[in-house]
């Protein structure tokens, strides 16, 4: 860090103090993290710009510029793109649309030339694919509303064209009409605009004038085709002004693709004052659908928790506690006496810690959950508080990626203490280290190279950059790595767990079970599923189908839910495994709760049969399967680290409350 950043940051700070009494007696503050404020004066040219191409029948998105738009005078320039954004497949460009702050007019912006076979066959294939055109004005998403059966429904972005019933021909939309709604701001005596590289910035009463003028606070749109003379129109030159037209409903003087058509686009642009404050210009956006569903779910998924947490109590005070009183009440002959007598839990005292099959998978496992299961808690907190606002594109990605990198310490620390626990001393813990920090991102690094090989091949902008899948591997090897190793050599430095019993040199035989236990595995991921699936089908819902997500509150309550029920199932089963003699528990209670991994992937599979009907194609289908595999993936390594961690404490305490020899 350089000096003149630490004198910046310093004098922002003790500007900060300094003005913070004045801020407290004299203002009404608000703050939508990821976004500041900005005013435009009167006539102030404001520009659009364009984002990919986007379709929920097909997933795959477009640049805007593939298709025959027209193109800015000074040629297109690339916004600056976070990580999120990259990996999301966005592609922001500048565009010729351009707004002077309340003037309405009509505007004529170019006519392309004659269209080929190759633009028409394309055209076609985005219309009849449903792709829809999204543009961005002052950071807020264009929006489009339509009536169906008297209801109004609102959609981010307009189509590419349109194909009407009864006919084989396509109509492109060319003409925009633009509704821009403007909040008239005049400055307060102290305000807080934003932070910058140069600190904080307040505004003075000298300043007031300045601080004045219009906020935006809306962008609508009506999309038309309109058919236009194109030799009398090309001879117009771009942003020359002309008469403002009615959306046509006659397909005669719509636009028709066809091959040596010349297309003509034109818009129009209306300002309209509006009541709507600034920092209100987003719940249009984030309308809450379905809260009623929200709070039916969490009290669903309350009841079943009380319900197994009543179960839970009454076998542990009633049959634990009652077994241990009359245990430890027993002398040594008696005790050897009940040994052969009993049954159950106790008899597997000399086995239930013994060393599972594959327990170094065991521990890379537990420790990529804990990685993934603390990155998941930071960003729902984060995102419940307000801190990820939708207003910052791609910051939830980014923030998602950057928690994984940093909280590599914490996997490399648990999967190393627990490889100490259950090997009684810290041999081979580096390449156990080395294994926790690639087993989680090698597999998704095969499913997205796999996939982005898909996307290269279409030529979508959701394909992802060469340079970007080196700058991941680079913040990778020199941040999750040497962090994952530097929480490995902290776990060698902590004392391990110490086992209550000894482990016999023999291992004891397990009786014979009328039914396989993974049937009891199987139905006891059932019960996290209950929990967790309303809230998934909001989540695939805004993922693949281009909504926005914003109801983080609760989804926090449901992963508390989650949380809770995963542990009670989990030492459940240990439970009942332990009854009949199975000391074979590690694994078992890994997939107890893990095991609703595998119905979160049947669900994605449903959502993809029954709600994404209209998705077109093998390869939009392979990249719904390959991304829903990486998600259940890592529902199986959080779920089940949580079970696995539970049931080991529990089984810690039941047997360090026997007393042995």
């Amino acid at each position: 860090m350089s000096l003149v950043t630490v004198l910046t940051s310093m004098k922002s700070f003790s500007l900060l103090f300094f003005f913070l009494p004045l801020l407290i007696c004299h203002c009404n503050g608000f703050y939508l993290p990821g976004s500041y404020m900005r005013t435009y004066s009167e006539g102030e040219t404001i520009w659009v710009k364009v984002n990919s191409l986007t379709s929920i029948e097909t997933e795959l998105p477009f640049n805007y510029y593939s298709l025959p738009y027209c193109k800015p005078q000074d040629g297109i320039k690339k916004s600056a793109e976070n990580l999120g954004e990259l990996l999301m497949g966005d592609q922001i460009d500048n565009s010729p649309y351009k707004f002077n702050v309340n003037v309405n007019e009509s505007i004529y912006l170019c006519t392309t030339k004659a269209l080929s076979e190759h633009e028409v066959k394309l055209l076609k294939q985005r219309t009849r694919d449903l792709y829809q055109v999204n543009m961005i004005l002052d950071n807020l998403p264009v929006m489009r509303l339509t009536q169906q059966n008297g209801i109004t429904i609102q959609w981010t972005g307009f189509p590419v064209g349109y194909s009407p019933t009864g006919t084989n021909d396509d109509y492109i939309i060319n003409h925009l009409k633009f509704k821009v709604m403007v909040h008239e701001y005049e400055g307060k005596r102290v305000e807080i605009i934003g932070t910058g590289e140069e600190g904080i910035g307040v505004i003075s009463e000298t300043d007031k004038n300045k601080m004045s003028g219009y906020e935006i606070v809306g962008f609508e749109v009506i999309p038309c085709s309109v058919k236009r003379d194109p030799q009398s129109m090309s001879k117009l030159n771009m942003y020359d002004k002309i008469d403002p037209v009615i959306c046509p409903l006659e397909l005669d003087k719509s636009q028709v693709i066809r091959e040596q058509e010349r297309i003509t686009f034109t818009y129009e642009v209306e300002f309209v004052k509006s009541n709507i404050r600034w920092p209100s210009r987003w719940d249009a956006y984030l309308k809450m659908d379905g809260a009623r569903v929200h709070w039916f779910s969490i009290m669903n998924s309350v009841m079943v928790i009380f319900f197994l947490a009543g179960i839970v109590f009454v076998i542990f005070l009633r049959t634990v506690r009652r077994d241990l009183t009359r245990y430890e009440e027993l002398d040594k002959e008696s005790q050897a006496q009940m040994n052969e007598e009993l049954s159950g839990w106790k008899l597997v005292v000399g086995d239930v810690f013994r060393e599972p099959n594959c327990s170094k998978l065991l521990c890379i496992m537990v420790g990529d959950g804990i990685q993934i299961t603390g990155m998941a808690v930071v960003t729902i907190v984060f995102a419940a508080l307000g801190f990820m606002s939708p207003a910052s594109r791609g910051m939830l990605l980014t923030g998602m990626i950057l928690l994984y990198l940093f909280l590599g310490i914490a996997a490399g620390y648990v999967g190393v203490r627990l490889w100490r626990t259950i090997k009684g001393g810290s041999e081979g813990w580096r390449p156990l280290a080395w294994l926790i920090a690639c087993f989680f991102p090698g597999i998704v690094f095969v499913i997205l190279t796999i996939l982005n090989f898909i996307l290269w091949g279409s030529n979508s902008t959701g394909a992802i950059p060469i340079s970007l899948f080196f700058t991941l591997l680079a913040l990778w090897f020199c941040i999750s790595v040497p962090l994952t190793l530097l929480g490995g050599f902290l776990g060698t430095r902590a004392e391990h767990i110490q086992y209550p019993v000894r482990t016999n040199q023999i291992p004891r035989e397990i009786p014979a079970r009328k039914y396989p236990s993974w049937l009891l595995i199987l139905g006891a991921g059932t019960l996290p599923f209950g929990t967790l699936f309303i809230e998934l089908f909001f989540i695939l819902s805004s993922i693949w189908l281009g909504r926005f997500y914003y109801v983080f509150g609760f989804l926090l309550v449901v992963f508390i839910l989650l949380v809770v029920v995963c542990a009670e199932v989990s030492v459940v089963l240990t439970y009942m495994h332990l009854c009949v003699e199975d000391w074979r528990w590690w694994w078992k209670a890994f997939y107890a709760s893990g095991s609703v991994a595998l119905y979160v992937f049947l669900y994605s599979i449903n959502y993809l049969i029954f709600d994404l009907r209209s998705l077109s194609g093998p390869v939009s289908a392979i990249l719904y399967l390959g991304y829903s595999l990486i998600m259940a993936f890592a529902v199986m390594l959080v779920t089940g680290t949580i079970g696995f961690l539970t049931s080991l404490y529990f089984v810690h305490y039941l047997f360090s409350s026997v007393k042995i020899d």
